[in-house]
């Protein structure tokens, strides 16, 4: 630990006890305590003025933030934090990950910042429940893995999002994807197909999700399914939002994705988007979108439009056996496009594929797939930015849900 950090950690300790004398003490009174130890350290050893500011913000951090990843939580272009013990902090930017200069001094303040970040939002993790999932207050994601799972000491992941949405607006200035293929896809769901988002991790999903999300009729009733609350839907005002609840410590009390799509079929809705299917409740999202819930939304894990279809059998038969046949029907009847995202060498992330889904082929038992839209690339620039464009190359061949909705053209 350096000069600055044993200051820091000193002038904490002070602070702690300070504001333990006091009762509900405000944030400005913790600025004020802060200001008033600094005053009383620099009469004892020259402080200079950058060293008083970095003080003044990793103490007031240390106890009303989140120690010294507050720094990187109030940075916009921080998109993913990555503590690996007290080994050291990665942060994505512009999707790059690079070692932080900073790093936690001792595996006591991070088990402190563990807790907190639990406390939170009502979770438990130790070293009975070594595996946590978690909120932040902004809205961002938390992973936590400690020990004896996590061998080099507690494991902290954060996965942020914006504070504004991004919109389909902006994905298509960034090259993500084209004017073409997002008015096809805003045709699709208003005239409520039944869209299913694919990709690796990092890829974009739950973002995509949220933009296309916006072209859904602002007079529907949408109910929202997550294991952890990310999605921001915009502008609805018959919105149900729901998140599933992890089991107590005693394993009781557990509420599933799976229960909350079945309840969410007794809430009129008009269309249910489940943020992301893992496992078994793909069964019941497929049984969902089979009961006339058109224009619904979801997202899974899958490294091609083919490879998710093929996993999205695999997470059916997690939760009740039946024919393959039986599975592979249900998911030509069920989900109409797929649309699959992922990242380029260069780090970007596109729209690779947009596919029908266009049915069932009884003699072979397969699912008919048909590729709409397709990502060709044409090169790199010196600066290693792969060139490229997505590309129709496919028509349409189930149409009849555009023209029951009146839309003649796509």
């Amino acid at each position: 630990m350096d000069e600055i950090g044993i200051r820091i950690q000193s002038l904490r300790e002070k602070l702690i006890k300070r504001i333990g004398e006091e009762t509900e003490v405000r944030d400005d009174r913790v600025q004020d305590i802060i200001d008033e130890l600094i005053m009383e350290e620099g009469r004892e050893a020259y402080i200079s003025l950058p060293q008083k500011q970095q003080v003044r913000i990793e103490l007031f951090n240390s106890i009303r933030g989140l120690d010294i990843l507050q720094e990187l939580l109030d940075d916009d272009d921080v998109t993913e934090i990555m503590v690996n013990g007290t080994g050291g902090i990665f942060v994505e930017r512009q999707g790059r990950i690079s070692k932080w200069e900073k790093h936690f001094f001792s595996e006591e303040k991070l088990q402190e910042l563990v807790q907190q970040i639990v406390a939170g939002c009502n979770r438990i993790v130790n070293e009975s429940v070594p595996i946590a999932d978690a909120r932040l207050k902004d809205g961002a994601r938390v992973n936590i893995v400690l020990a004896p799972v996590a061998l080099n000491g507690p494991i902290i992941t954060i996965r942020r999002f914006p504070n504004r949405p991004i919109t389909m607006a902006q994905l298509i200035e960034w090259g993500a994807v084209t004017e073409e293929a997002v008015s096809f896809l805003k045709k699709l769901v208003k005239a409520g197909y039944n869209i299913f988002i694919s990709g690796g991790t990092g890829s974009g999903k739950t973002t995509f999700l949220n933009a296309l999300s916006d072209y859904i009729p602002k007079d529907e009733r949408i109910i929202t399914i997550e294991d952890n609350a990310e999605l921001q839907i915009q502008g609805v005002e018959n919105l149900v939002k729901m998140e599933a609840r992890r089991a107590n410590t005693e394993g009781a009390h557990e509420v599933s994705i799976r229960e909350l799509i079945k309840s969410s079929l007794r809430m009129r809705p008009d269309r249910i988007i489940v943020g992301e299917v893992r496992g078994e409740e793909a069964i019941d999202m497929l049984q969902s979108l089979n009961t006339g819930h058109d224009g619904s939304l979801s997202t899974g894990h899958g490294n091609s439009p083919r490879d998710m279809l093929s996993r999205l059998e695999t997470m059916v038969f997690m939760g009740m056996e039946l024919p393959v046949s039986a599975v592979r029907r249900q998911i030509a009847s069920g989900i109409d496009i797929l649309v699959h995202l992922g990242r380029l060498r260069d780090k970007s992330r596109k729209v690779l594929e947009i596919a029908e889904v266009s049915g069932y082929q009884y003699e072979t038992e397969e699912i008919l797939l048909r590729t709409l839209y397709e990502f060709r690339e044409s090169g790199c620039k010196e600066e290693q930015k792969v060139q490229g464009r997505l590309e129709k190359c496919g028509n349409m061949v189930n149409t009849g849900k555009f023209l029951q909705a009146g839309i003649y053209e796509w």
